[in-house]
């Protein structure tokens, strides 16, 4: 079965909270298997319930989706690497009508890839190191989206301070956004704006997406009124991430190599270096 996708693998389990590291192995043999290429979107599907200990779905590689109904510990998602994650109370109870607390520290730390979806708050640190991993969570704590180089984080909720500490890439889509959340260091270097028309679909999909896999209350409330939702959402980019993003599609557009000497002489020169 690991060696193509012809149809989804359904297991169904009940976790609890001294089972660390769930979906580690059964990633490994699927990363080994298949040499790192993985496998399609939702090859191997977990139906899951009950509490994921440390590092649920560490290092999940393309192909398999956890889909837990409860909450989980520290490091949900910890090295996502192509996977999808969904956690969520359950569609229709009081956690999930609130956006209750669902995950601890430092969840996506050090995501390359996949999805990350939170039907309720996460601690703190969330999204630290993303470089090109798609985060959906309903509310974080402090320090979110710390270092985070690229890839996408969606927060449908509250923020805690220091928000985008060493940001240098990526783009983060925050709803209701409280400016005074963002690090004071790095703020000046931010492009603020409403959701990019180039990117509104982008960010409704995503949304979809999280209510779909995780029965989100609050996300199905949000999408009833799209425009509303696009309108209350701030999109967040470095600056000088947007300057070497257009620069290096203008190559592209123009036939050239965007990893070329004269490119990156052009941007070094816009962004002083």
């Amino acid at each position: 079965m690991l060696s193509g996708a012809a149809e989804s693998v359904h297991l169904r389990d009940t976790l609890r909270n001294v089972q660390r590291s769930a979906g580690t192995l059964l990633g490994h043999e699927v990363t080994r298997r298949t040499g790192g290429d993985g496998l399609e979107d939702d090859a191997i599907v977990l139906d899951l319930e009950g509490t994921g200990g440390q590092s649920f779905g560490a290092f999940l590689p393309r192909g398999i989706s956890m889909h837990l109904t409860g909450d989980a510990n520290d490091y949900v998602g910890k090295g996502l690497s192509g996977g999808i994650i969904a956690v969520g109370h359950g569609a229709g109870t009081a956690p999930s009508l609130t956006s209750a607390p669902i995950a601890g520290n430092t969840c996506a730390y050090g995501a390359t890839s996949g999805r990350l979806l939170l039907a309720g708050s996460a601690g703190e640190r969330f999204g630290v190191r993303n470089s090109g991993a798609t985060l959906v969570v309903e509310g974080i704590g402090d320090h979110g989206a710390e270092y985070m180089t690229g890839g996408a984080v969606l927060v449908l909720g509250p923020t805690g301070r220091n928000l985008g500490a060493g940001m240098s890439g990526g783009t983060l889509f925050v709803l209701d956004l409280d400016p005074s959340r963002l690090n004071p260091a790095d703020a000046a270097g931010f492009e603020l704006s409403p959701v990019k028309d180039e990117h509104r679909e982008f960010v409704l999909e995503a949304v979809r997406d999280h209510a779909a896999r995780t029965g989100s209350d609050r996300a199905v409330a949000l999408l009833a009124d799209e425009e509303e939702l696009c309108g209350r959402l701030t999109e967040i980019a470095p600056r000088a991430f947007l300057t070497i993003t257009a620069l290096r599609e203008g190559a592209v557009a123009r036939g050239n190599d965007p990893d070329a000497n004269d490119v990156w002489n052009e941007i070094l020169e816009a962004t002083h270096g």
